[in-house]
């Protein structure tokens, strides 16, 4: 009979077939960072996304076809680095090459279940990364201190010739409760990480790269700009408009890419999509979800008697330089009560303070017309907590009633921020239009798609979409702030870039297209007419 018996078990049993092994999640990730291969790269070849990747060294395993790739690639690199054992001849040889239980215990003891995961003892002294002196242990692969006292006590002292270890950052995101130790308990100890090729096992000291800054290899992130760039160009025939067109289209993906390549080497994995309160949920679906960005959209009510001239001034880059926020790091938690800690991050439920300036500034929390509390994020509320102090007095204190917030760090994207702005500031220089328009797509878009959209399934943290913007917000307040202590008339604010004044602005702000400078958007004239008090243009 078809379809039953031994025949159709037989045929049953021959289509199961066995996975293949997999390392422990923190062996994965291991092994990829002593290849100095990306997220990206490893994602690129195995046809999934780097957030896949990273779910993967999180606990997550893949299955069916793309489980056999991962493991071919992580057998070969683990061919690659594990080194060959001696033959055992007797039982004293072997006595000899296992770890003491006191050695066991001193390699399987890291402080903390977040440095569990890739922890080892070093058999010579390295370079700590944070401040130079000599280190016993690695984590996450490099050379670090793991009393963070050591590094402000520890003298400095000449240590064996060892290639300079990256850094690590804070520009990843932890999920440390997901990650397996991999200490070894019953093989021998690993021996210190070899020198990377691209690198000198030592440098003469006027040629190494000053300590304050992440160490980026002279191949370093900013090169996938260029190659992008270069390939776009030679594609399209050199046509500047189709090439850029290119670019701009594929920025989305293209910012993805960068920002795993500048988290390489960082000891955190990005939650990209974690789970988060219902206030940054959409509350319909064409709908806004209930946190305030405060985006100002200001005129001045009246102006100085007589015919003046108005300056419209664009700030440059104002999401790129908005990229330096105090971003969560962890999943948001809920708290209530006035307890502000600066160590942490996200968004508040508030009653703002009252605002008594609006004839000359505008309003912190930007046009609001309901009263009573409102969520607004860590940018408006340090804003405003920094202007009722004692160096302002402009307002009174905000009132917190209950936060959702994470241990936060202004260095979460600092890596990706600093590629991009010397890229643009790069392009600048050479007159470089493709570059500058794929540039401005690649953090522009990041921004905008970090939320509930539909072009970016890498990475949905909608809290850090509103924090970015509200920080490009409270940028352009501090620029009004600066020009109205300095002289100028402010006559509008509106959005991240835009700021008119009135008076001689270039003893206030640098002109130039570079980050930290303004150019002239428009001019116009107002006067005392009617229909000018405004400050609307002739």
């Amino acid at each position: 009979m078809t379809g039953h018996g031994f025949d159709a078990i037989d045929s049953l049993l021959s289509s199961v077939t066995e996975q293949a092994a997999l390392p422990g999640p923190g062996v994965r990730r291991e092994l990829r960072e002593r290849g100095h291969l990306s997220r990206a790269q490893v994602a690129k070849a195995l046809g999934v996304s780097p957030s896949t990747v990273s779910g993967w060294e999180s606990g997550r395993d893949p299955s069916g076809e793309v489980r056999t790739r991962y493991a071919y690639l992580l057998d070969g690199l683990a061919a690659k680095f594990t080194p060959q054992a001696p033959a055992v001849e007797d039982d004293e040889d072997q006595a000899d090459t296992d770890p003491s239980p006191e050695d066991a215990s001193t390699e399987a003891a890291p402080e903390d279940d977040e440095r569990a995961d890739d922890v080892d003892v070093l058999a010579v002294p390295e370079p700590c990364v944070l401040c130079g002196n000599p280190a016993s242990h690695r984590i996450d692969g490099f050379a670090q201190h793991l009393d963070p006292t050591d590094c402000r006590t520890a003298p400095a002292a000449p240590v064996p010739a060892a290639a300079p270890a990256e850094p690590a950052t804070d520009a990843d995101v932890v999920t440390a409760a997901s990650r397996t130790a991999v200490v070894p308990t019953s093989a021998p100890p690993v021996p210190a990480r070899a020198a990377r090729t691209s690198r000198p096992v030592s440098r003469p000291t006027a040629q190494q790269k000053p300590r304050g800054r992440a160490f980026q290899e002279e191949s370093g992130p900013g090169d996938l700009i260029v190659q992008a760039v270069q390939a776009a160009l030679s594609e399209h025939g050199g046509d500047v408009e189709e090439a850029t067109a290119a670019l701009v289209k594929r920025a989305i993906p293209d910012a993805m890419a960068l920002l795993d390549e500048t988290r390489k080497g960082g000891r955190y994995d990005v939650v990209a999509h974690p789970a988060l309160p219902k206030i940054l949920h959409k509350q319909t679906s064409k709908g806004a979800d209930q946190v305030w960005e405060a985006r100002p959209k200001w005129t001045r009510r009246a102006l100085p008697e007589g015919a003046h001239e108005v300056v419209a001034l664009d700030m440059n880059a104002a999401y790129l330089s908005a990229l330096k926020t105090h971003l969560p790091i962890g999943q948001l938690e809920h708290s209530t009560g006035f307890d502000f800690d600066r160590r942490r991050a996200g968004v508040h439920l508030i009653t703002p303070p009252v605002w008594e300036h609006e004839d000359v500034l505008p309003n912190p929390i930007g046009n609001r017309d309901e009263p009573g509390p409102l969520w607004v994020t860590e940018p408006t509320l340090r804003l405003l907590l920094r202007l009722s102090g004692p160096k302002h007095r402009l307002c009174g204190p905000p009132e917190i009633h209950e936060s959702y917030t994470s241990g936060s760090t202004e260095g979460l994207l600092e890596k990706f921020r600093t590629t991009l702005t010397e890229a643009r500031a790069q392009a600048l220089a050479e007159g470089d239009e493709v570059t500058l328009e794929y540039v401005k797509a690649m953090y522009s878009k990041f921004v905008s798609t970090l939320g509930e959209s539909n072009y970016n399934r890498e990475i949905y943290r909608q809290d850090w979409m509103h924090l970015i913007r509200s920080q490009a917000f409270a940028n352009l307040w501090m620029k009004a702030w600066k020009a109205h202590e300095s002289g100028l008339h402010v006559v509008r604010a509106m959005g991240t870039d835009e700021l008119h004044v009135i008076g001689d602005w270039h003893q206030v702000f640098p002109e130039g297209r570079g980050v930290t400078e303004v150019k002239v958007k428009d001019a116009y004239t107002v006067g005392t007419e009617p229909g000018d008090q405004t400050g609307e243009g002739k």
